[in-house]
């Protein structure tokens, strides 16, 4: 299976460097926008008449980017693990993914406000700041219900993701150590909130924006588990780098197919938050250290 992966990963390489081919790697499905949560930053979530995918619903799109290339599934939400269709449940979607359809690996992104057992080869946990932080964003109750749902979940591959916005920038460092504290995570991804409509109030000023990546960058230099990379970290200071986004697809919950975020849509890449369309940018460029840090993730 590795080596089948490393040949793959070579060959799409290949393709998509030197005959300038636009092929995903990775896809990010929306399952469902139905969520236990009202996140401030969020501009996904449907409480009054939520869109919930079937399971052949989400199998077809699932083959669709298989066929266009993509070997890695990250099934999203509104929350994944609230997602059930008579009887099935996100694990049944992980095992048809990888054994019916033959991705390499699915993760799941989770708020962590139920007890998840999944089978998932990772799991996102959105852990936006420690204690008031956190819950200035999420809601009253979410961090300590966060920390209970992670320390009982025993996943091996449980990694924080942090958006950070106006309300929560103070507490990166903080958050940072705690993640390296905490023998639940493995590793902790950074990223900035990027303006998308009804939202802009949360975006970073750019002065703001650099200082914080100069901190982090601070910590990771000191060995702190931090996945994004140097090389890509200096880059989203000033976010003058060529985007290759198509390297993820997206199908949302409404079943609409796009092959990039929906930043490209509103118009606001120049703003962009997703530090990992800096790593694609590294990898295309050859920076060891994202290299690196891309094969750790992925392989």
């Amino acid at each position: 299976m590795l080596i089948k992966r490393m040949l793959y990963l070579m060959w799409w390489f290949v393709k998509v460097k030197f005959f300038h081919k636009q092929i995903p790697l990775q896809s990010v499905i929306f399952i469902s926008d139905k969520c236990n949560l009202q996140c401030r930053h969020c501009s996904v979530y449907n409480l009054e008449h939520p869109n919930v995918k079937t399971f052949d619903q989400i199998r077809e799109e699932l083959q669709y980017c298989y066929d266009l290339g993509s070997r890695f599934v990250d099934f999203e939400g509104g929350e994944p693990f609230i997602w059930s269709d008579n009887g099935k449940t996100i694990n049944d979607l992980i095992r048809m993914a990888k054994e019916e359809i033959g991705f390499f690996s699915c993760t799941v992104t989770t708020n962590a406000q139920l007890h998840f057992d999944t089978i998932a080869d990772s799991v996102w946990v959105s852990l936006d700041g420690i204690g008031e932080y956190h819950e200035k964003i999420r809601g009253n109750g979410t961090f300590s219900l966060l920390e209970q749902n992670v320390a009982s979940s025993n996943h091996k591959a449980l990694s924080a993701n942090m958006a950070i916005n106006t309300l929560n920038h103070e507490a990166v460092a903080q958050t940072i150590e705690y993640v390296k504290r905490n023998p639940h995570f493995k590793s902790i991804s950074l990223n900035f909130h990027t303006p998308f409509q009804g939202t802009e109030y949360l975006a970073l000023d750019k002065a703001t924006r650099i200082q914080i990546i100069d901190l982090i960058i601070d910590y990771k230099r000191r060995g702190y588990p931090i996945m994004n990379s140097i090389s890509a970290l200096k880059k989203m200071k000033h976010l003058d780098f060529k985007k290759q986004c198509w390297v993820t697809n997206f199908i949302f919950s409404d079943g609409t197919k796009a092959m990039q975020c929906i930043g490209d849509q509103q118009g606001v890449c120049d703003e962009c938050g997703f530090c990992m369309a800096a790593e694609m940018n590294s990898v295309f460029n050859f920076c060891p250290d994202t290299i690196l840090a891309g094969l750790s993730l992925r392989v």
